[in-house]
């Protein structure tokens, strides 16, 4: 009986908001390292598939991934912590708050955005 009054949900008195308003700076920090990580990845790809002397591998999808997708250097801060969300007020919101944020890409916003 005990166990049901220290339920975190709000008809039981627990706090509902468990995810800090801003992401903290350690955060931010390993979000960068594994952009860049990314990025060494998609390079590393790029010039073990590519012939000599030429500019294509002959894969498309790791062609677009070196030339369209933008690199972590490239991004805007607001890029980097932020992504589109149709929901929210401002159609911004933090990346921490989209599921499985550690393990998903936000470089690609809509067009015109």
């Amino acid at each position: 009986m005990l166990g049901a009054f220290r339920s975190t949900l709000v008809a039981y008195g627990g706090y509902l908001w468990k995810k800090a308003p801003r992401m903290s700076q350690p955060q931010k920090q390993r979000l960068r390292r594994r952009m860049q990580l990314v990025d060494h990845n998609i390079e590393v790809l790029y010039q073990s598939l590519k012939p000599e002397n030429e500019v294509s591998t002959g894969f498309k999808k790791i062609d677009a991934l070196k030339f369209d997708f933008p690199k972590e250097y490239e991004l805007l801060t607001k890029d980097k912590y932020t992504t589109f969300d149709k929901k929210v007020r401002g159609y911004r919101k933090s990346v921490h708050f989209v599921p499985k944020w550690t393990k998903k890409s936000f470089r690609d916003n809509p067009k015109n955005f």
